[in-house]
């Protein structure tokens, strides 16, 4: 079935899949973007850069605040403020031992 979706449609569920995993984001304030990282290698930051390279690649400019207001759903000092708490020295562990293997 795969084989007979066109490059439109395929985009068009690839642009669907992604605006429900940010919007999945957004409802799951309660899971913080050390623990993302240390579970999945990437955090709503990541998203954010990821989209704003994709718009340099279509020649867009969205400058690094704009990119993560578009996967926080706000502005990201205010998505601090409400949701994100001080990581613990076993998150932060985690996230140490995670990056020594991390290829960025």
């Amino acid at each position: 079935m795969a084989d007979t979706i066109d490059d439109k449609t395929q985009t068009e569920l690839e642009a669907a899949a992604f605006r429900r995993l940010v919007q999945h984001l957004r409802e799951r304030t309660d899971v913080q973007n050390i623990d993302l990282m240390n579970l999945a290698g990437f955090c709503r930051n990541c998203l954010s850069n990821w989209y704003q390279d994709a718009a340099a690649g279509k020649g867009i400019a969205i400058d690094k605040m704009a990119a993560r207001e578009s996967i926080y759903g706000m502005p990201y000092a205010e998505w601090q403020a409400k949701y994100q708490k001080e990581a613990s020295p076993e998150q932060q562990k985690a996230f140490a031992e995670a990056q020594k293997s991390h290829k960025h």
